[in-house]
C-alpha cells in the first residue's frame, strides 16, 4: 500500500547527498515515485551519492543552501512531501564551530519549516532530530517524553527545531514529524573528514590494516540503527494518520552494544585480529544510549528489520567493495 502511495506522489529531500539523505533517495526512484527532488550544498554530502541518479528520469537536483529562504521555497514548490535531513552533525564539530552549526540546524530549519508553511500542496515535512537531544539524563531505555539538558551545541540545535516544529504545528498547522536517529550506519556513510562516524572510521582502519581508535573505556553503549531502518521511518512517517502529527519518535533498533563489542563485531566481520588503540574520551559525548521504540511501532508501524550484527556485515561487504 505504501508503494503505491509512493507512486503518486513528489517528495524533496533536503541534504539528499548525504549519507542518510542519499540512501533515502534511492528508495524514493526505485520505488516509483514521480519525482524525487534533492537540495544539497555538499557541506555535508557527497556528489558521488547522488551520481547514481542523475540519469534517472525522475530525478531532480538543486545545488543550495538552506540557510538561503529563497533557495528554500523554491524547493519546496510543487512538492507533495518534505523530507528535511540537511544539516550538520557531529557533536565534536559543534563545539569547535557553534556558530555555523546554528546557522545551519536552526536558522536553516526555521527556513524549510517557514517554506513548508506557505506552500499549501505539502502534506507533511518528516525531519531529522536526534537521540542527542536527551543529553544527560540517565534514564534508560530513552522514551520521548523525557529528556534531559543538552551536552553540546549540536544537541542544542536539534532540541530547538523539536521545539520550533511544536510551535509550527501549534500555531500554523503544519503537519510535521520528527525522527530521533540513534547513530545510524549503514553504506554511502562517509569515513573522510574530522568529524566521521564511528563505525566508517573503525572500517576504513581495518581495511588499511591500522588499529581502530576508541575514545574512552569502550565500555559506553550505543543503540546502533541500520540506515535501512532509518529510510524505512522515514517512509512510514510521510504517510502515517494524522493522529501521528506534530510528534517525536525514537529511531533505533531497541538495543545497546558497547564500542568495545561493536569493534569486535566489526574485526569478525572483516575478519581482522587487530586490536583497538584507547584514546582520552571526546568532550560532549553521552555514556549509554538506549531507544525505547514502542512510540513509533505504535503510531508509525516502525519494526526495524536489521538488527546489528546484520547490518554490520552488511556495512562492510559493501565499504570492502568500494576501491
Amino acid at each position: 500500500m505504501i508503494a503505491t502511495k509512493i507512486k503518486s506522489h513528489r517528495f524533496l529531500v533536503t541534504g539528499g547527498a548525504g549519507f542518510i539523505g542519499s540512501n533515502l533517495v534511492a528508495y524514493l526512484l526505485d520505488h516509483g515515485a514521480v519525482l524525487v527532488r534533492v537540495l544539497d550544498n555538499f557541506s555535508n554530502g557527497h556528489r558521488a551519492n547522488i551520481e547514481r541518479f542523475l540519469k534517472h528520469p525522475n530525478f531532480e537536483f538543486i545545488e543550495g543552501d538552506i540557510r538561503d529562504f529563497d533557495t528554500c521555497k523554491s524547493a519546496v514548490s510543487g512538492m507533495d512531501y518534505v523530507s528535511h535531513q540537511a544539516a550538520l552533525g557531529s557533536v565534536p564539530r559543534s563545539i569547535t564551530d557553534p556558530l555555523t552549526t546554528n546557522a545551519v540546524n536552526v536558522s536553516g530549519f526555521l527556513n524549510m519549516l517557514t517554506a513548508v508553511k506557505e506552500t499549501p500542496e505539502v502534506k507533511r515535512m518528516v525531519y531529522a532530530a536526534s537521540s542527542s537531544t536527551y543529553g544527560d539524563s540517565k534514564a534508560l531505555p530513552k522514551v520521548e517524553a523525557q529528556i534531559g539538558n543538552p551536552l553540546s551545541p549540536y544537541a542544542v540545535t536539534k532540541y530547538v527545531n523539536e521545539l520550533y516544529a511544536n510551535v509550527f504545528g501549534s500555531t500554523y498547522n503544519t503537519d510535521l514529524i520528527g525522527l530521533r536517529y540513534f547513530n545510524v550506519y549503514g553504506p554511502y556513510q562517509s569515513p573522510n573528514g574530522a568529524y566521521a562516524a564511528v563505525i566508517p572510521l573503525f572500517m576504513q582502519a581495518l581495511k588499511d590494516g591500522v588499529s581502530p581508535k576508541i575514545h574512552g573505556d569502550g565500555e559506553q553503549t550505543r543503540d546502533f540503527t541500520y540506515v535501512a531502518n532509518a529510510v524505512q521511518a522515514n517512509i512510514k512517517a510521510f504517510f502515517a494518520d494524522t493522529k501521528a502529527s506534530n510528534q517525536v519518535y525514537n529511531v533505533a533498533c531497541g538495543e545497546r552494544i558497547s564500542i568495545n563489542t561493536l569493534c569486535e563485531g566489526l574485526k569478525t566481520a572483516a575478519q581482522s585480529d587487530l586490536n583497538p588503540t584507547y584514546v582520552p574520551t571526546r568532550q560532549g559525548d553521552v555514556r549509554d544510549s538506549l531507544a525505547d521504540i514502542s512510540k513509533a511501532e505504535r503510531l508509525l508501524g516502525y519494526i526495524p528489520e536489521v538488527k546489528v550484527k546484520e547490518g554490520l556485515q552488511l556495512t562492510w561487504d559493501w565499504f570492502n567493495s568500494k576501491i
